[in-house]
């Protein structure tokens, strides 16, 4: 084993994903991030990893997130959002029924949750979701919300919610596209309806498929950041990459001769994903990525 060899070992065991998660990643669109409590460290949003209490998720800017619940719901971020994340648990009730338990606090951002998204699974759900101000309490349903600079808005596409403010005490919202406001140093408005052409505007700001440069499972198209014979070139890229928020992967690839080292992004979702993530990436200054599949 070459000199060194272990930490590009090390660097891809610590990008593998983990399995079995209350919350995990599905997709992405880059730069995106995890910040690990205790930890001074970023780690790059991927396809396939745990996520675990106390963690935060940060988005950047064209980015989105989406994350699957173990019950088989989803969990959908838009650009430049930040989300706490704490209560992930798998557990029985007292009727002995599965339940999976989450708590989101929506500091920043856009988000949906729905159901169904995902095959379903035997559980039951208790999910509280903070949006600010405003905390909803979710039984089976799909909603859409934001904080920003302005407001705090959570908006019922279907289902039945509990949305709860300081002011207001907790209001029960069953009425499909029924939304509820609470302005920055202002009283909550009235629960309102919004038209379903707003709707589909606020929808598209958490969908992954509304940008380019998407990830999921099962991706066929990469991006080969480099590829070089000198392992510390290698790991100078990988942590360019990852420190812009991009979760590059080293796959060392031995021939008769010697060992050259590959920087990879992989996992991306189409040629046109692949393409726009290239793209970013040579911007970094690594401009001899291309696209593979």
């Amino acid at each position: 084993m070459k000199p060194g060899f272990s930490l590009i070992l090390a660097a891809a065991l610590l990008a593998s994903p983990a399995a079995g998660a209350t919350l995990s990643v599905e997709g992405a669109v880059s730069p995106a991030w995890v910040e690990r409590a205790g930890s001074t460290d970023r780690v790059p949003l991927e396809v396939g990893m745990s996520l675990q209490n106390q963690d935060r998720i940060v988005t950047g800017a064209g980015s989105r997130a989406l994350l699957k619940l173990a019950d088989g719901s989803a969990v959908k971020l838009g650009e430049n959002a930040v989300v706490n994340l704490d209560g992930l648990a798998e557990k029985r009730d007292d009727r002995a029924r599965r339940l999976v338990t989450a708590s989101l606090d929506v500091v920043r951002g856009a988000f949906r949750f729905t159901t169904g998204i995902f095959s379903r699974q035997a559980f039951e759900r208790d999910v509280r979701i903070r949006v600010a101000t405003v905390t909803a309490g979710i039984r089976g349903t799909d909603l859409w919300g934001r904080s920003d600079d302005q407001r705090d808005l959570v908006c019922l596409i279907e289902g039945r919610i509990s949305v709860g403010h300081a002011q207001t005490g907790e209001i029960t919202m069953s009425e499909p596209l029924a939304f509820f406001v609470a302005p920055r140093q202002q009283a909550p408005l009235p629960v309102g309806k919004v038209d379903a052409a707003q709707l589909r505007q606020w929808a598209a700001e958490t969908e992954l498929d509304a940008v380019a440069g998407g990830a999921r499972r099962r991706g066929r198209f990469r991006v080969e950041v480099s590829t070089v014979p000198d392992q510390q070139a290698a790991l100078r890229d990988y942590d360019a990459v990852r420190r812009a928020g991009y979760p590059a992967v080293i796959q060392p690839v031995k021939s008769a001769a010697a060992v050259e080292y590959r920087v990879r992004i992989v996992n991306l979702h189409s040629e046109r994903d692949a393409q726009s993530v290239a793209g970013k990436v040579k911007a970094l200054g690594l401009a001899q990525a291309t696209v593979a599949r």
